[in-house]
This record gives structure tokens, C-alpha cells and sequence, in this order.
């Protein structure tokens, strides 16, 4: 069958329409149950988590019943970000992990991620194999050996608590005022708890989930809000999270906004001196500034690109023995600390590295000058191929022509929905502003059709 229902980063779309259907999450439970069954390393025991979306709650009991049908128990944790599944996958030693979100969707989407017993995502040959089961006739449990499901209470501790032993042990956050956004997402109590443990003065905003308003004018994709309550409190610093906390954007005192190619500089520039960045080499993707790799550069530090897509970055660093990757979105992966992207324990990082320097936000985090970078997204119907017209293609041709030796053009379809991603870095504007509409303009009418 191969992978046509998984993209990027697990299944996604809108609620209530193929494939985020009930129907389909079921059969996705029995599936996945089956094939885990088969593979079972450790015990018949699934973790599942959600962020706060209202469609979260279909999804959730569509995929319990999937899975108990096949004879797999259910651990519900209910909304809790989405590195905690990761790490509570392993810590209660069960055979998968689930989260259902769709991370910095708007909340008419959701979606699933599944983690295998390392608390790692699927790779992209286990999901063709889940796919081939979803065809097939699903093997169901006897009567006698059907799942059962319930509720863990304490996930969220296990959670803060996790997140809190990776910030410097003797370090806290005592005199630090940090505005956190939360996007209304999964991380409304995780965040503010954890820095308020730590000894920060917390000012919490995007923490009123009613599960129509996650990621809405607030969060990672919509950092203004953000920027504007750390001008209004004077605070030191913001951080902003996305709807299921695995990424992380940062605002600086003055509220200028920082991506996740600055943090992920920041980090490999310390862990390179202290000698504990793995691998002498960060793993990021086609996206991330070509600046930063001129910095890392500087510093004798490799820069290794993968596809877009933070289980490619991660896929990459098992495979090379790298501790450290991420994107420029702000997915920052510690192997360390974490087997995902975990906004949170981004943000402590940038937070002890702040108090290590003893120098504000903005010289903190300003650690390269970015080359001038565009982007783009054009939104296409379904069934549409617009990179496959040849006046699209004729389009981007001419585009790589203009740019040749003096920057990069970058065309992908979004793995997450139905959207081409146009990007180029060019340090003449000028160029920039043309290179990109005109592409832009090609796609837009190719869509139109």
C-alpha cells in the first residue's frame, strides 16, 4: 500500500474528515495494536496523550477502542504536551505511545502521533507497515483477552518533574520575570508550574483552553502576543510554545523575536566548548538560515541538513550519534534530556544559559546575522498538483538561474497540509522579494485552475 495516510509527522487533517475520522482512528488503533502485538518488547500497556483541541476527545476513545479490541490496555493521561508521551511511553514501560494533536494547527485539525517502546516516533518503514495492516482483515483479541483503559492521574507531575532536572542543579530562577505562552494548548499547567517551582515570577497567558481557541492569535505561529505582554510587564524574557509544547520561539526584553536557529547556535556554540556536543555537528534541516552555518563553521562545529521535519532530524542523530538537532520553527531536540522536541526544556536551557553570561535576552540570544531569508506559503485544493505544471516548473527554473551564486531557493509540499512552502535566502533583497513572488504568483495560478 505504502505511506499515502501518514505525512511528516503522523496522520493529520481536519476533524471529522478523511482520515481524522473516528472510523479511521479505530481501525488506526487496531492496527497499530496488531502490529505491536506481533512486535511486543515489553507489555500489552499503550500511553496515550492529547493536547486540548475538542475534537481530542474522539479521537482519544475511537483509539482506545481500536486498541482494547486488539487486547491492548490504554493509559490515558489526558492533556499533557507531547514530549511527556515520549518520555512516559518509556518510563511506564509500555509497548507504544500516542498523542493526538495537530501542534500548531489551527483547532479545526487534529491529528496522531505514535512513539514505539523507546519513546521515539515511528519511522517511516513502521507507519508503510501499519498502513499495509489498515487493508488487511485486523486480527482481534478473544473475548477473554479483550484491553481495558484508565486514567493515570499523575502523568503531568512525572512530567514537571522531569522537565525540572534538566535545569543546572544549584541554579534557580529567583529575580526573573518570564512571560510563557501557552498557546492554550497541552502546556497551560506544565509551563507556568515548572518555571514557578523553579523560583521565576510567572506571568501566564494562553493558559484558558476551551477547546476551540488553541494556537488562536497566541503561541509559536503568533509570537506578537507574546512580545507585547513582555514589553507590558517588563519582563526578561518570553517563551512561547505551540499547541502541543514541542517547539519553542523566543522573545527577547525588548520584544524582538528569536527562531529556533538562534537557540540551537546558542547551544551547540556552549556544548562545543564544554566538549559534550556529540558527534562535533548539529543536525537541523534544509530550512535553517544559511547564516547559521556559517557560524557554526567559524567554530569548527558541522552543520548536517535533513528533510523537513523533526523525525528526520531526530532519525539522523541516532543514526550519527548526535545530540543535537532541531528546526528553525523551534523543534530543539536534546537526545539528552528528551527523545522529541520539548519546548519547555528549551527554554530552561536558554534560561541557565542567560544566567551563565549574566547578559540580558537580547545579547543572548543573538549569536549570528541571519542572511536575508523569504517564505511563503500558497494554500491548493484537493487533488491539485501545481509543482507538476510546467509553468510552475519553468518558473522555478528560471528562479534557480537568477539565484545561482548568490543564494538558495527552496520548494516543498507541507507534510501536514495542503500547502507549498516557497523559500529562498538571498542577501540582495531586491532579488529576494522577486525571486520569491514570482514563484509565489506560479503556484497561485497553477492552484486556480
Amino acid at each position: 500500500m505504502g505511506r499515502s495516510l501518514f505525512g511528516t509527522d503522523g496522520v493529520r487533517g481536519e476533524a471529522n474528515k478523511h482520515p481524522m475520522t473516528a472510523e479511521m482512528a479505530l481501525r488506526l488503533g487496531a492496527a497499530v495494536g496488531n502490529y505491536f502485538g506481533c512486535h511486543k518488547t515489553q507489555s500489552n500497556r499503550v500511553v496515550i496523550g492529547k493536547d486540548t483541541r475538542q475534537s481530542g476527545y474522539v479521537f482519544e476513545y475511537a483509539l482506545t477502542a481500536g486498541l482494547a479490541s486488539t487486547g491492548m490496555n490504554a493509559l490515558l493521561l489526558g492533556p499533557v504536551p507531547t514530549p511527556a508521551v515520549g518520555l512516559l511511553t518509556t518510563s511506564m514501560r509500555a509497548d507504544l505511545g500516542i498523542m493526538v494533536s495537530a501542534s500548531h494547527n489551527k483547532f479545526q485539525d487534529n491529528g496522531i502521533k505514535f512513539f514505539g517502546p523507546d519513546g521515539f516516533k515511528l519511522s517511516d518503514e513502521v507507519e508503510e507497515e501499519i498502513e499495509d495492516l489498515l487493508v488487511n482483515d485486523i486480527s482481534l483479541a478473544a473475548v477473554q483477552d479483550i484491553g481495558r483503559a484508565q486514567r493515570v492521574d499523575d502523568g503531568l507531575f512525572r512530567y514537571v518533574e522531569r522537565v525540572k532536572s534538566t535545569f543546572p542543579s544549584g541554579m534557580r530562577l529567583d529575580g526573573f520575570k518570564v512571560v510563557v505562552d501557552c498557546a492554550n494548548g497541552a502546556a497551560y499547567r506544565a509551563a507556568p508550574e515548572a518555571l514557578w517551582e523553579l523560583g521565576a515570577e510567572v506571568v501566564a497567558i494562553g493558559v484558558q483552553p476551551n477547546g476551540k481557541n488553541i494556537n488562536e492569535g497566541c503561541g509559536s505561529t503568533h509570537p506578537e502576543l507574546a512580545a507585547k505582554a513582555v514589553l507590558d510587564h517588563e519582563a526578561d524574557v518570553g517563551l512561547c510554545l505551540d499547541g502541543d509544547a514541542d517547539r519553542l520561539i523566543l522573545i527577547d526584553e525588548k520584544g524582538h523575536i528569536g527562531d529556533g536557529d538562534q537557540l540551537m547556535g546558542l547551544l551547540a556554540a556552549r556544548w562545543a566548548a564544554e566538549q559534550r556536543l556529540s558527534g562535533g555537528a548539529l543536525i537541523s534541516t534544509v530550512m535553517s538560515n544559511l547564516g547559521l552555518e556559517r557560524f557554526l563553521n567559524t567554530r569548527g562545529i558541522g552543520l548536517i541538513r535533513t528533510k523537513v521535519g523533526d523525525r528526520y532530524v531526530v532519525e539522523q542523530m541516532r543514526a550519527g550519534g548526535f545530540n543535537l538537532g532541531g528546526e528553525q520553527s523551534g523543534h530543539i531536540v536534546m537526545t539528552d534530556y528528551a527523545t522529541t522536541g520539548d519546548g519547555l526544556i528549551a527554554g530552561l536551557q536558554f534560561l541557565s544559559e542567560m544566567m551563565r553570561k549574566g547578559k540580558p535576552a537580547s545579547d543572548t540570544l543573538n549569536v549570528f546575522a541571519p542572511i536575508p531569508q523569504m517564505l511563503k506559503n500558497v494554500r491548493y485544493g484537493e487533488g491539485q498538483t501545481p509543482l507538476e505544471q510546467p509553468k510552475v516548473k519553468k518558473a522555478i527554473e528560471s528562479a534557480e538561474q537568477k539565484l545561482k551564486g548568490q543564494g538558495r531557493l527552496l520548494i516543498r509540499k507541507s507534510g501536514t497540509e495542503p500547502v507549498i512552502r516557497v523559500m529562498a535566502e538571498c542577501e540582495n533583497d531586491a532579488l529576494l522579494s522577486t525571486i520569491v513572488d514570482g514563484v509565489v504568483d506560479a503556484v497561485e495560478k497553477a492552484s486556480s485552475i
